[in-house]
């Protein structure tokens, strides 16, 4: 797929399915993630890949922040099956330098640049995939259930798989609808 084909057509694919991307094409896919800009060559992110088993450790995770949440059994699980709904879900983590001359937020941008990156590269291998937040990336049973450290915080999960339907047609946006000139 040429670049600019595939950045201006880019689209979530929120149904996937197998076939998943091989070992060989997962670890380009991370590697995609690793360049993405990087104020200060801090690296301020980490990656944690679920598949297979890990789909349903991840589903475990999931289900225990609903459960301390009070959720009814109906909620609970749905939250566990959220992982099924992709071959691999790679949870993206910030994972922060405080103090550093290189803003906060700006290491949190860098892993979200991450996130895109490892999408267009799902995306120009044919696989689909949607970069998903929602209150289980904001919860803290599931940042501890990740091991997250006290620096860290999740950006995302980016589902990836081949997608069920074709994803539609991207809504043309105008330029000048969100221009301004100095």
């Amino acid at each position: 797929m040429l670049a600019m084909d595939l950045l201006l057509k880019r689209r979530s694919c929120p149904r996937l399915a197998t076939p998943a991307p091989d070992s060989c094409e997962l670890e380009t896919i991370l590697q995609a993630g690793l360049r993405a800009p990087d104020h200060g060559s801090l690296q301020p992110w980490r990656f944690i890949v679920a598949q297979g088993d890990g789909l349903l450790r991840l589903g475990d995770i999931y289900y225990q922040a609903m459960q301390e949440q009070g959720a009814d059994e109906a909620a609970l699980q749905k939250a566990q099956n959220m992982p099924q709904r992709a071959p691999v879900v790679i949870s993206v983590i910030a994972s922060v330098t405080k103090e550093h001359k290189v803003p906060e937020l700006e290491q949190v941008i860098s892993a979200g640049c991450c996130v895109h990156a490892m999408q267009m590269a799902a995306q120009a291998m044919g696989y689909g995939g949607v970069w998903r937040t929602g209150d289980l990336c904001y919860n803290a049973t599931v940042e501890q259930g990740l091991g997250l450290a006290e620096n860290e915080s999740l950006v995302g999960f980016l589902y990836i798989g081949t997608p069920v339907t074709e994803p539609s047609a991207p809504k043309t946006l105008l330029v000048d609808d969100f221009v301004s000139h100095l």
